[in-house]
């Protein structure tokens, strides 16, 4: 049996294998089509017949590399780029699920994510409970429905830093007979890797850690090929039966482990398609080449600034999953025991007003809606990334109304520190 590769080794080794004479670095393929010398070949590939290119909204050889890297970070079988995170938790979601369905999501996620599931989906018939995730599963149990498609959650939630209690979410799921789908965008397969603990489909905002440089937006679904479709046989008809807009091809008779993925590409990425550029994914594949160097940075700078928040006595709390005592401290040490995440929430004694102060003070943590690149940024989600909430909202979710997300970069930690001193005081 062939050693699986380290995941540093991953990192830079991944997805592009250049043969005798080839590019060592992955070539863009800047190309939106691709040639072929008889039409019978061409009709096989829009078959779904043999695996070749032959459009880019489809399949581009760049991005495939990627996501082939990506796929093997997290321990999948198949995965597919998008056009961004917010694609990425769309596509995931309507790949199994229709007007008439619903789904399960905790209630603390990312802003954009919850107004997709609560705004938007309804729009289509898809319906959305939020649970809180702390709930034990006798309560959690009580949101399914009979037309319950899938569950959600976020490995590390932005910004509120709940940390999923995989194995709970995942049992829930499974003896509900549906997937358990995970953004894993703030720890990062480096740290975690849902698959091992339950999750069957795993998203990422390429845009944030993996990136790292705050350079492309992107997105990627990674299924772990371990949800029996075919066991809930009625429940995903979209998979287990025939796809008349392919001649009636059963995705998971034809392609069985990567049957979800498949679809996902070859009918969701054909008619909505939010592809990546090639462009973007080369990019995007720079910074993967550093996740494994830059995550532990942040993790061990966050610690530190993490630390230092909690002995000021002008700061009323902090919420970061590697302090001893936080209310996910125990959680991070089960499932993340390498490190959490860069990114740290805290809140001023001096409310919402002197957050506003604190913001306007700082001189190289820089304002931004970014998040989870190698520069310290900050934000305020009651006034930026959350901002249709109501405080109502916002505490459902997780997001106390004076919360700072405060994303440690790999700048000199102690010139972090310094900064955020220097706001505070003065």
């Amino acid at each position: 049996m062939e050693k699986k590769r380290s995941l540093g080794t991953v990192c830079i080794q991944g997805g592009w294998e250049p043969k005798n004479g080839e590019p060592r670095q992955l070539p863009i393929y800047q190309s939106t089509t691709f040639k072929y010398t008889t039409s019978e070949q061409m009709g096989r590939l829009f078959d779904l017949e043999e695996s070749g290119y032959f459009y880019t909204r489809l399949a581009n050889p760049t991005n495939d590399a990627v996501a082939a890297k990506i796929c093997e970070l997290e321990g999948g079988v198949g995965a597919m780029l998008t056009s961004s995170g917010q694609a990425a938790t769309f596509y995931s979601i309507l790949n199994i699920c229709e007007a008439g369905d619903h789904i399960i999501s905790s209630a603390t996620i990312y802003g954009g994510t919850s107004n997709l599931f609560t705004v938007t989906f309804p729009k289509m018939g898809i319906e959305c409970t939020l649970v809180n995730p702390d709930a034990d599963e006798e309560e959690l149990a009580k949101a399914f429905r009979p037309n319950t498609k899938a569950v959600f959650g976020e490995s590390i939630a932005n910004p509120a830093l709940t940390v999923l209690d995989f194995e709970k979410f995942a049992r829930l799921a499974h003896s509900h007979g549906v997937p358990l789908i995970v953004d894993n965008t703030f720890a990062t397969p480096i740290n975690c890797r849902p698959f091992e603990w339950g999750a069957d489909i795993v998203i990422h905002s390429t845009t944030k850690y993996m990136d790292g440089h705050a350079m492309t937006v992107g997105g990627v679904i990674v299924d772990s090929g371990n949800f029996d479709w075919e066991a809930w046989h009625d429940k995903y008809k979209g998979l287990t039966e025939p796809d008349e807009s392919y001649h009636g091809i059963i995705y998971t008779q034809r392609f069985g482990k990567l049957a979800y993925i498949t679809k996902a590409t070859a009918q969701l990425m054909r008619d909505l398609g939010s592809i990546q550029s090639p462009q973007n994914a080369f990019l995007l594949n720079i910074g993967l080449e550093t996740l494994h160097l830059r995550v532990p940075r942040h993790c061990e700078s966050a610690q530190k600034v993490a630390e230092y928040l909690k002995s000021r006595e002008d700061v009323a709390w902090v919420n970061y999953p590697g302090l001893p005592g936080d209310k996910y401290y125990e959680l991070a040490q089960k499932y993340m025991p390498k490190g959490t995440c860069g990114v740290i929430s805290f809140g001023l004694k001096s409310g919402r007003k002197g957050v506003a102060e604190f913001m306007d003070k700082l001189k190289f943590c820089s304002i931004e809606t970014h998040v989870a690149d190698s520069r310290t940024a900050v934000l305020h989600p009651a006034s930026h990334t959350h901002r249709q909430l109501t405080d109502e909202q916002l505490v459902e979710a997780g997001v106390d109304p004076a919360m700072i997300r405060f994303s440690v970069g790999i700048e000199d930690v102690e010139d972090i520190i310094e900064d955020i001193r220097q706001a505070l005081e003065s």
